[in-house]
């Protein structure tokens, strides 16, 4: 993988927000989604001329790969403007890892954000092991295996609904981002970078916080 020092992709210096302003904007596009008056910025063939040799994404969204949780359709975002990663149940690999770590060293986005949902599949297949003790084929056992800390974490709370194990996911998601990567964690100590999790509404629409590492 290249970076600026040998040519490869540099992030825009223009318009270099904090964590808070990245933050802030996120919300009112998430707000804009909510109330259906969504403006879907930045998709013009202009601009999408414009980032055809650099691009200045505001946070980076690792969020599950469900199909109603469109990243930039949910906070009304356009081309350039976000750093998406999906995995089923937002589960971290190495892969994930590389992949937040280069938004953080070489775009250097001020915000990450973990995204959660609703009626999770990968959660309640985890919920399901856990509580049956029968494991699912294939490399879906590794999203079930991955998930379950956060299962249990919620049953020994007494919290059986699948909803409150998302939430519990996505703060031991967060937390495990800045607990295993050095550079996400030098950033956030650096007020660079923040981490949040949010929780999405599927019928409200609506990205709540749940989670909050560093400075907003």
């Amino acid at each position: 993988m290249s970076g600026p020092e040998d040519g490869g992709e540099l992030a825009l210096s223009a318009d270099v927000l904090t964590p808070a302003e990245a933050w802030k904007k996120l919300g009112d596009g998430n707000k804009r989604f909510v109330n259906g008056t969504s403006s879907h910025p930045n998709q013009d063939a202009s601009h999408r001329a414009a980032l055809v040799n650099t691009q200045n994404p505001f946070a980076v969204i690792f969020g599950c790969s469900d199909s109603r949780l469109a990243a930039e359709i949910i906070f009304d975002l356009g081309l350039g403007d976000a750093f998406v990663v999906r995995t089923a149940g937002h589960v971290i690999d190495n892969t994930v890892l590389g992949s937040l770590e280069y938004s953080i060293a070489y775009l250097q986005v001020p915000l990450i954000v973990i995204l959660g949902h609703d009626s999770c599949g990968a959660v309640t297949a985890t919920k399901g092991a856990v509580e049956t003790g029968e494991m699912p084929a294939g490399f879906i056992r590794d999203l079930v295996e991955r998930i379950t800390p956060s299962v249990l974490t919620s049953l020994r709370r007494d919290e059986h609904e699948v909803n409150d194990m998302v939430v519990e996911h996505v703060r031991q998601t967060a937390e495990r981002l800045v607990e295993n990567s050095p550079i996400i964690a030098a950033a956030v100590a650096e007020h660079r970078t923040a981490v949040v999790g949010l929780a999405y509404r599927l019928q409200e629409g609506r990205a709540d916080l749940v989670s909050n590492f560093g400075t907003l």
